[in-house]
């Protein structure tokens, strides 16, 4: 079933089955003033399930995080046909170990989720975004690190060259209409002077969406990474060192746990009945 099980607006949580698309559960939560702050592309097909199994996010990662800081209950199908729960419906739940974490990003390698219970955050009033063009990496690298030092709290802090010969870094604010203006005028300070909104988003992950590559560098490294891209579109979450980029190779050097997720598969999957990873 595609629906949301349980909405609890007073005390902030939401139970729903994992088929249900993320933009329907966003819809649903709006209604009570509420709303999962995860902006992963493509929210009108994405369903929570592949959501929570790949560990997907947004631009506004920067202030809210990953959906892995706002889930608080499983409930897992396994691999022998078993059904498991893990953590709870309510946000100050610490019985047992948090087995939730563990599903979240495994690519369904060690059980299908087909429910999840998340913690809520309030629709800000307000939201809005600006934008300062670079004509240099270089001069972006500055420009991302005087924001990074000054008094500015962005929800959003991105760089891109998405249909344009230049780079752009865009900001975004929400919370209160004063505590916007606030962050804008401080923006303005430093160059950001021109409105903007993320439709260089959409339009990034709408063009030839197979080719795009995934780096994750130290922030401070980012700007070198982008010069050794291969010089292609890209989109960079500049606060966090996320780099997404058309055409660019694959990184060589993978530092990941790997024996640890294939102890974890062989224990939750001994027969090797669920999918490889893949993401």
């Amino acid at each position: 079933m595609s629906n949301v099980v349980e909405h609890i607006p007073t005390d902030m949580t939401v139970t729903a089955n994992a088929s249900l698309t993320l933009a329907a559960l966003q819809a649903e939560l709006a209604k009570g003033g509420q709303w999962l702050p995860i902006d992963p592309p493509s929210p009108g097909s994405l369903s929570v399930a592949n959501l929570l199994a790949h560990n997907l996010s947004g631009p506004r990662r920067f202030a809210y995080g990953t959906i892995r800081d706002y889930v608080i209950g499983l409930r897992v199908r396994l691999a022998d046909g078993r059904t498991i729960k893990c953590g709870g419906k309510v946000v100050k739940n610490v019985a047992g170990y948090d087995l939730s974490k563990l599903f979240i990003g495994a690519g369904n390698t060690l059980g299908a989720i087909v429910e999840a219970t998340f913690k809520l955050r309030p629709l800000p009033d307000a939201e809005q975004f600006v934008r300062k063009s670079c004509a240099t990496l270089e001069e972006a690298g500055t420009v991302i690190t005087a924001a990074l030092d000054s008094p500015l709290t962005p929800t959003i802090l991105d760089l891109h060259n998405v249909n344009t010969n230049s780079s752009f870094i865009v900001l975004g604010f929400d919370g209160s209409q004063e505590e916007v203006e606030w962050q804008l005028a401080r923006a303005r300070d430093l160059g950001f002077l021109e409105a903007t909104s993320l439709d260089y988003e959409k339009s990034f992950w709408a063009t030839q969406p197979d080719s795009i590559r995934k780096i994750s560098v130290l922030p401070s490294r980012l700007i070198e990474t982008i010069s050794q891209s291969g010089g292609g579109r890209f989109l960079a979450r500049a606060g966090n060192g996320i780099l997404y980029c058309h055409g660019a190779p694959q990184p060589l050097d993978n530092n990941g746990p790997v024996h640890l997720w294939q102890r974890a598969r062989e224990e939750f999957d001994p027969k090797n009945i669920l999918a490889a990873l893949t993401s």
